[in-house]
């Protein structure tokens, strides 16, 4: 449910609703707005009645919420959220590109392509600390060792650093280092993790589970929000369909559905879905070409050396054609290629 106040409503008449709301149990969430202040309600089992808020003074109307996801859709905030992670804006009119080595191998390595893919012009640095490998005998990442030497990285290079918290055991750590927090495609389900990850004090990029639906994806989001924590990233990472051709299936349907129905921004990670380098350029190109709000690759400058992911990484010189390419799409979908931090 939504109670929408009147323009000339008074604090005073806000903190009623919210009291209102609260004596019965419930959770009020107040989004203010430009013009008007809305509360949403969240935690009813069952229906909740309008005429308890009907007539209380300052509201104008008592809105039923139809999706079974509340704080994310935009019927509970009409206007788009715009993340801020370190000062790279998220979800506004820049297009954001993620990108760097699928796992933080040594100082030297991440350094080093953490200072190419400035140089081409990307907002935000990525790198595994905490791997979760389909084998157990696969690279798991360095950890916290890992955590080290990006937050090293990031003073050499000034480039902001998202890497994934693969459980609520090594959670904090990834917060006190990373300016975003990943919650990874295995754990959109795992709502231990989303709740902690929704009082980490972090923005949190959510990754699309490989068998979730757009639903699904946006429940997992609600567990992080009604937490508190409004800066979240949903990210579209491929999907498994019966398709031979590509490890996944980048579902660029998404974008548009989503932003449809939620105000959160979305962006797309076509070297997860391709799982192959020459697939990546297209496929990035695609997203920009639906309205993402940014795009994540992974780039390698010595991919056949790789610890993980080698095959889907792409080298330097790749991701400068990419941000050429994408400086010349983005004004075709009005938007603009965010310039660096």
């Amino acid at each position: 449910m939504l109670i929408v106040m009147k323009m000339d409503a008074t604090p005073p008449e806000v903190e009623r609703v919210v009291s209102t709301i609260e004596e019965r149990g419930l959770k009020a969430n107040p989004i203010p707005g430009a013009q008007r202040t809305a509360i949403g309600i969240t935690g009813n089992l069952g229906v909740v009645e309008p005429a308890h808020f009907e007539s209380l003074p300052g509201v104008l109307e008592v809105i039923q919420v139809s999706h079974p996801y509340k704080l994310v859709s935009r019927e509970f905030q009409p206007h788009d959220t715009v993340v801020d992670v370190a000062g790279v804006k998220i979800g506004g009119p820049e297009i954001v590109v993620i990108a760097g080595p699928c796992s933080v191998e040594s100082y030297e390595q991440t350094l080093r392509i953490a200072k190419s893919v400035k140089a081409a012009g990307a907002h935000i640095l990525r790198g595994g600390a905490f791997k979760p490998r389909t084998s157990p005998y696969s690279f798991q990442g360095l950890g916290l060792e890992g955590l080290e030497i990006l937050a090293k990285v990031r003073e050499e290079t000034g480039l902001p650093v998202v890497t994934e918290a693969t459980d609520i055991d090594v959670l904090d750590q990834v917060a006190e280092y990373a300016d975003m927090v990943q919650i990874g495609a295995r754990n959109m389900q795992n709502y231990t993790l989303l709740r902690r990850a929704g009082r980490c004090g972090r923005p949190v990029f959510l990754k699309r589970g490989m068998n979730a639906t757009i639903t699904e994806l946006l429940l997992a989001a609600e567990y992080l929000l009604d937490q508190g924590n409004g800066q979240v990233v949903l990210c579209e990472r491929g999907i498994r369909t019966f398709a031979d051709h590509t490890r996944n299936t980048l579902d660029v349907s998404a974008v548009p559905a989503v932003q449809r129905i939620s105000h959160l921004p979305i962006v797309c990670d076509p070297s997860h879905a391709s799982g192959k380098r020459h697939k990546v350029l297209p496929l990035a190109r695609s997203a920009i070409a639906v309205g993402a709000d940014g795009i994540m690759v992974e780039v390698h400058d010595q991919p056949d050396k790789a610890l993980s992911d080698g095959p889907q990484a792409i080298l330097p010189n790749e991701l400068e054609t990419l941000m050429e390419q994408a400086r010349v799409l983005a004004p075709m979908v009005d938007r603009s290629l965010g310039a660096l931090v």
